[in-house]
Order: structure tokens, then sequence, then C-alpha cells
């Protein structure tokens, strides 16, 4: 093997890197080699290996791209005519570190370090998402982060099962080009906050800006689900039954009860007696377009965690699958003749604290790039104008769900501004709109809408944000654009007991 220099420490030392040919026996977790990807050559990680239905498989990350990419590979694909990079060794330094740690943990006999103990656990389980990680009780589900965000798929691997085809990658939801071009104009923007090339390389390489960790590092585990007459290609780890991950090819799932099947022939028998067609809550929204159901968690676990366990597929950061209680699920649905089909979602705690009107939000991926996110963004508001309340989605965002409600933010107060139908401040802004001071505001520093005259801040609608709309509703024409009618929501706020807003430990 020869070491060769492409690396440096923090202090700068260059770091040898170890390269030398391998075999099928010796690649490990950690190693980087060539790997044969749609036609080309790509270096990869290797980051599993596991034997699965009887063969030897791979979970690889390929370099330079986004972890939504990372996929299971035959050995085949391995191109080992190159050479590999081995990984760096392991440094002493941290074994001794951690074995003097060992030595210096409090003792389990000493009553004054456990009530310190508890104390500490209390401080991180009260903590908010983005400041803990999640803390094991024993005996007890571990109390999740409720990271939110609108998850849409940079590149989607899904097709219908009738054709095959698949869309292409450049394909999305979230034009980039459209939601950054007034940024991009807005000179005096924080550059290293609103770069548009950094967003975009964040989002071609770096999955989340926000992620939970120890969710980060799980494997992919599912190949394929079937949902109706589409196969989608999972992106993340979700805690379905490990038999699926080890011996199913295709995971079946009934999209009325959201129940899952490792084989077709149950799937078959569970959908001759299923009677369910649709979400089991009560109609709240119907127009020609969609309808939107509301679910009570507590009343409706099952189905509720099933559908967290779809959800977790496609979200990397969310670990809320299993105590739904205080949480209320807003789905939303397209009719036909078979029933309603569940195409997205968006949770909401039924008391939350922060004043937040979504917890997290999803379109299912192969009903993206539709327009069906940003009307559930656009009735999460709804909702919250009919409680006469102010709403922002939980912190942190992910990657695609920034960009998912800056477009909306963005959009919703050019079009107040231009319409006349407030005044040019950001109070009146935020009471028309539903929206929280801190969104509004963001999303005018994000424009460079603000400008400071006589010791105060001045609203500015300048040429290149109007401009950019103009494009952008010159599109809406020529694609279309469906919007929700707040008429024809029939519903008023709900009203918990004490009981029904809590976990369910």
């Amino acid at each position: 093997m020869a070491p060769r220099e492409n690396s440096h420490e923090p202090s700068g030392t260059p770091v040898p890197l170890e390269t030398g040919f391998a075999t099928l026996a010796t690649l490990r977790p950690g190693v980087k080699a060539f790997v044969e990807k749609d036609g080309e050559t790509r270096k990869a990680e290797i980051l599993t290996k596991q034997m699965r239905r009887g063969k030897m498989k791979f979970y690889v990350h390929y370099e330079d791209f986004n972890k939504r990419l990372d996929e299971w590979i035959d050995s085949e694909r391995i191109d080992l005519t190159r050479e590999v990079e081995w990984p760096a060794p392991e440094k002493p330094e941290k074994k001794k570190a951690s074995s003097s740690s060992k030595k210096d943990a409090p003792s389990k006999a000493d009553p004054k370090n456990l009530k310190r103990s508890r104390s500490k656990l209390d401080r991180e389980i009260s903590a908010t998402p983005s400041e803990s990680t999640s803390v094991n009780i024993p005996g007890k589900a571990s109390r999740p982060s409720k990271a939110s965000g609108k998850e849409n798929k940079e590149v989607l691997v899904t097709s219908e099962v009738t054709d095959g085809t698949t869309p292409k990658p450049e394909d999305e939801e979230i034009d980039l080009v459209d939601v950054q071009d007034a940024a991009a104009a807005a000179k005096a923007a924080p550059e290293e906050v609103f770069s548009r090339e950094e967003e975009i390389e964040k989002l071609r390489t770096g999955g989340s800006m926000t992620q939970n960790q120890t969710e980060i590092s799980r494997v992919r585990n599912l190949d394929k689900i079937q949902m109706g007459k589409y196969e989608v290609e999972p992106w993340y780890f979700s805690p379905y039954p490990i038999d699926f991950a080890t011996d199913a090819e295709m995971v079946y799932i009934c999209e009325f009860c959201l129940s899952y099947f490792g084989e077709e022939t149950s799937f078959n028998r569970h959908r001759m007696k299923c009677t369910l067609l649709h979400p089991p809550g009560n109609e709240i929204y119907r127009d020609d377009f969609v309808s939107f159901f509301e679910i009570d968690g507590r009343r409706q676990r099952t189905w509720c965690r099933n559908l967290c366990l779809l959800s977790k597929l496609f979200l990397d950061h969310k670990t809320l699958y299993y105590d739904v209680d205080p949480f209320l699920f807003y789905c939303m649905c397209i009719r036909d003749e078979h029933g309603c089909h569940l195409v997205g979602y968006f949770s909401k705690e039924k008391e939350s604290a922060e004043g937040y009107n979504v917890a997290c939000i999803l379109t299912l991926p192969q009903y993206q790039r539709k327009g069906f996110g940003k009307l559930l963004i656009d009735f999460s508001y709804i909702l919250s104008k009919r409680e006469g309340k102010l709403g922002s989605p939980e912190k942190p965002l992910s990657d695609l769900g920034l960009l998912g409600y800056r477009a909306y933010w963005q959009e919703t107060i050019v079009d107040l501004l231009l319409d006349g139908k407030v005044e040019a401040n950001i109070e009146e802004i935020g009471f028309a709109s539903a929206m929280t001071t801190n969104d509004v505001l963001h999303t005018l520093q994000n424009l460079n809408m603000l400008r400071y005259n006589k010791n105060q801040h001045v609203i500015v609608l300048t040429d290149a944000v109007v401009e950019q709309r103009e494009r952008q509703k010159a599109k809406e024409k020529i694609k279309g654009k469906r919007s929700l009618d707040p008429e024809k929501l029939i519903w008023k706020p709900p009203v918990f007991s004490a009981a029904s807003r809590t976990w369910n430990w």
C-alpha cells in the first residue's frame, strides 16, 4: 500500500492516506472504492456490509452527493482493479480518553451523584430538539425530538407500477432558480447566510442542514415499498420489523390503513378484507381537488404510528413514531372511485408552548413536484387564522423544508404588498398572513426589502422582487395553480383535556 497525502488535521498537518488493492474479503466499513453507478464510475465510501437474501451486499455513500442517494449494491459493481483508500487507524489518545472518562464517572452507589444524574436527565428531556440528543429511560419509550420540515427529495426514484418510468433527477417540486432569484439579486443580504451557491451545494452534498446524528448513522433498511399503484425507493431508515430488511425485496403498504406486509399473498388477503376508504378521522375540508382529514393521535394510535413509520422512510431527522398521543395529524388526500388516497400530511401538537402550527410535514414522493407541498403549508396557516393565532413551523427545518417554507413566505408577503391589502409594516403583514414576526422579518431580509431610514426600518418592494414574482406568475398560468378556499373549511379549534395532551408513558 502506498501512502498519499490529501487530507489535513485541524492543525494543518497532512495526514497520509493508505491506498492499495483490495479483495471482497478485505473490504470493510470506511474503505473508499470506485463503484459503478448509472454507467459511470464514482468514488464511494462503504458504510456497512451485510448478507441480504443469501448474498453479500454493501451499503455505500457516494462522495460529493446527497446521502439520499446512498444505496445497497452488489459486489459486482465495485471496481477492484483500481486502488482503494483505507480508513485511517483510530488514534490511541481516544482510547485513553475514553478509559479515563470511565474512571472519572460517578459511583452508582453515591446518592448525591444519582440525584445530580436525575436532574441532568430532566434537563435533557425538557430541552428543545436542537439542544439535546435523545435520552433512553429504562422501561420507557424514549421521548424523541420533533424536528419539523417539509421533506421533498432532491432526486426522485419513484415510478408507477403501470409504466415503470423514472422521473429525471433535475425535475424538482421546488424550483431552486425561482426560489433564489430574488435572493441572488439582493446584494446586501448576508452572503454566508443566504448564498445561493452555498445552499444548493448543501442540498446536493449534505442532506439535512440540521440532523439527529444518532439517526443519520443508521443504514437504510428497506429496498422498495409498494403503495397503491406506485413503487417507491425509501430514502432513510425506518424501524419496520427486521425481517422486512433481510427477507423482503418489496414491502407492501395498504394505502388506506397503512398496514405493512412482507409478502404479496398476505397483502392481497388483507386488501380483500380492509374496508377503510379514507384516513380514520373527520373530513374538515373538501373542494374539487383535495380533501383534508383531522386524526387524533390518541384515538387512532395504530394508524398514526403506521403513518409515522411510513414518513420516517423519507425524513432523516424524524424520530417520533411511537408516542403519537399529543399530536393531531392533518392528512391531505385526492379522491377517486376507489377512495381517498393519501398524498401528504402534517402533524401538530395539541398544545404548543412555542406557538408552532406544524411539527412535521411531508409530501409522499410519488406526489411531489405537483404543488401539493405548498397546499399543505397553506392549510396549516388557514388553521392558524381560524384559531386567531400566529403560526410557524417547528424548528429546526430540514434543508428542503426551509426552501419550501421560504418560497411560500416570499410569495405570500410579496402578493400582499403588490395587492395593497396591508400596510407596509411587519406587524400588519404578520397579522394578515398568520405568520410570526420572525418569519416575516427573515423573509424580508432574505429579499433585501428592509431599509433603515430615520431611525426605523422601512419595507421597500424592489424591482428585482417584483420582476421575479411576475415571472413566477407567468409560469403558474402555463402550468396551472391550485389554491385552497378558506370558506370550505368546516372546523372549530378542538379543546383537549390535560390527559390527552400528554405523552403516553
